[in-house]
Protein backbone atom coordinates (compact mmCIF):
# COMPACT_ATOMS: atom_id res chain seq x y z
CA UNK A 1 0.00 0.00 0.00
CA UNK A 2 1.34 3.56 -0.55
CA UNK A 3 -0.68 6.07 1.59
CA UNK A 4 -0.49 9.73 -0.21
CA UNK A 5 -1.78 12.57 1.65
CA UNK A 6 -0.44 15.99 3.14
CA UNK A 7 -2.29 15.48 6.49
CA UNK A 8 0.67 13.44 8.17
CA UNK A 9 -1.89 12.61 11.29
CA UNK A 10 -3.91 10.84 9.23
CA UNK A 11 -1.07 9.61 6.94
CA UNK A 12 0.11 8.22 9.99
CA UNK A 13 -3.09 6.89 11.53
CA UNK A 14 -3.71 4.93 7.70
CA UNK A 15 -0.47 3.87 7.83
CA UNK A 16 -0.66 2.41 11.41
CA UNK A 17 -3.91 1.15 10.87
CA UNK A 18 -3.01 -0.90 7.71
CA UNK A 19 0.16 -2.25 9.09
CA UNK A 20 -1.26 -3.50 11.96
CA UNK A 21 -3.63 -5.57 9.85
CA UNK A 22 -0.88 -6.81 8.07
CA UNK A 23 0.06 -4.90 5.20
CA UNK A 24 3.35 -3.30 3.65
CA UNK A 25 2.57 0.58 3.90
CA UNK A 26 5.05 3.63 2.45
CA UNK A 27 4.01 7.25 2.93
CA UNK A 28 3.90 10.38 0.77
CA UNK A 29 3.82 13.39 2.00
CA UNK A 30 2.14 14.41 -1.99
CA UNK A 31 1.96 13.63 -5.58
CA UNK A 32 5.62 13.92 -6.38
CA UNK A 33 6.81 12.10 -3.46
CA UNK A 34 4.48 9.51 -4.27
CA UNK A 35 5.78 9.11 -8.05
CA UNK A 36 9.21 9.04 -6.37
CA UNK A 37 8.48 6.28 -4.38
CA UNK A 38 6.55 4.11 -6.96
CA UNK A 39 9.75 4.57 -8.92
CA UNK A 40 12.08 3.13 -6.51
CA UNK A 41 9.48 -0.14 -6.04
CA UNK A 42 8.40 -2.75 -5.33
CA UNK A 43 5.03 -1.02 -6.79
CA UNK A 44 2.48 -1.41 -3.79
CA UNK A 45 -1.47 -3.32 -4.59
CA UNK A 46 -3.10 0.03 -3.99
CA UNK A 47 -2.29 3.14 -3.54
CA UNK A 48 -4.79 5.49 -1.42
CA UNK A 49 -4.63 9.27 -2.21
CA UNK A 50 -5.77 12.24 -1.18
CA UNK A 51 -6.03 15.25 -4.03
CA UNK A 52 -5.72 18.30 -2.05
CA UNK A 53 -2.25 18.52 -1.47
CA UNK A 54 0.92 20.97 -1.97
CA UNK A 55 3.66 20.32 -4.70
CA UNK A 56 1.78 17.97 -7.03
CA UNK A 57 -2.02 17.32 -6.36
CA UNK A 58 -3.88 14.15 -6.64
CA UNK A 59 -4.72 15.01 -10.08
CA UNK A 60 -1.69 15.91 -11.34
CA UNK A 61 -0.13 12.46 -9.44
CA UNK A 62 -3.51 10.70 -11.73
CA UNK A 63 -2.49 12.15 -14.62
CA UNK A 64 1.51 11.47 -14.44
CA UNK A 65 0.28 7.53 -12.78
CA UNK A 66 -1.74 6.86 -15.70
CA UNK A 67 0.78 8.29 -18.56
CA UNK A 68 3.45 6.31 -16.85
CA UNK A 69 2.78 2.15 -18.17
CA UNK A 70 4.96 0.99 -15.01
CA UNK A 71 2.36 2.78 -12.59
CA UNK A 72 -0.68 2.75 -14.95
CA UNK A 73 -2.27 -0.22 -13.20
CA UNK A 74 -1.51 0.08 -9.48
CA UNK A 75 -5.25 0.78 -8.27
CA UNK A 76 -6.12 4.15 -6.80
CA UNK A 77 -8.51 4.48 -4.00
CA UNK A 78 -9.25 8.60 -3.59
CA UNK A 79 -9.64 9.64 -0.07
CA UNK A 80 -11.65 13.01 -0.27
CA UNK A 81 -13.42 15.85 1.79
CA UNK A 82 -14.43 17.43 -1.89
CA UNK A 83 -18.51 17.49 -1.68
CA UNK A 84 -20.83 15.87 -4.01
CA UNK A 85 -20.63 18.65 -6.86
CA UNK A 86 -16.77 16.84 -6.84
CA UNK A 87 -18.63 13.43 -7.89
CA UNK A 88 -17.40 14.33 -11.86
CA UNK A 89 -14.16 15.38 -11.29
CA UNK A 90 -12.70 12.64 -9.38
CA UNK A 91 -14.67 10.25 -11.73
CA UNK A 92 -12.87 11.98 -14.40
CA UNK A 93 -9.76 10.84 -12.89
CA UNK A 94 -10.64 7.09 -13.02
CA UNK A 95 -10.24 6.13 -9.52
CA UNK A 96 -10.57 2.21 -8.42
CA UNK A 97 -13.21 3.38 -5.43
CA UNK A 98 -13.66 6.74 -3.94
CA UNK A 99 -13.45 7.28 0.24
CA UNK A 100 -15.05 10.54 1.88
CA UNK A 101 -13.50 12.03 4.67
CA UNK A 102 -13.88 11.50 7.61
CA UNK A 103 -13.11 7.71 6.62
CA UNK A 104 -14.38 5.12 8.75
CA UNK A 105 -12.03 2.34 9.95
CA UNK A 106 -14.80 -0.26 8.19
CA UNK A 107 -14.86 1.21 5.03
CA UNK A 108 -11.09 2.03 4.66
CA UNK A 109 -10.53 -1.53 5.32
CA UNK A 110 -13.15 -3.23 2.95
CA UNK A 111 -11.74 -0.75 0.05
CA UNK A 112 -8.34 -1.72 0.84
CA UNK A 113 -9.23 -5.57 0.98
CA UNK A 114 -11.37 -5.10 -2.04
CA UNK A 115 -9.09 -3.14 -4.04
CA UNK A 116 -5.85 -5.55 -3.48
CA UNK A 117 -7.77 -8.58 -3.74
CA UNK A 118 -9.25 -7.45 -7.45
CA UNK A 119 -5.67 -6.66 -8.48
CA UNK A 120 -4.62 -10.49 -8.40
CA UNK A 121 -2.85 -9.39 -4.71
CA UNK A 122 -3.82 -9.51 -0.97
CA UNK A 123 -1.70 -6.96 -0.32
CA UNK A 124 -0.79 -8.48 3.19
CA UNK A 125 3.43 -9.37 4.08
CA UNK A 126 3.90 -12.87 3.21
Amino acid sequence: MLVVDDDEDLRRTVTMVLAEEGYRVMEAANGAEALTRLHDGPLPDVILLDLMMPVMNGEQFRRAQSADPLLAAVPVVVMTAAGSRAVEPIAALGPTRVLHKPVGLEPLLEAVAEVASGHGRDGHAK
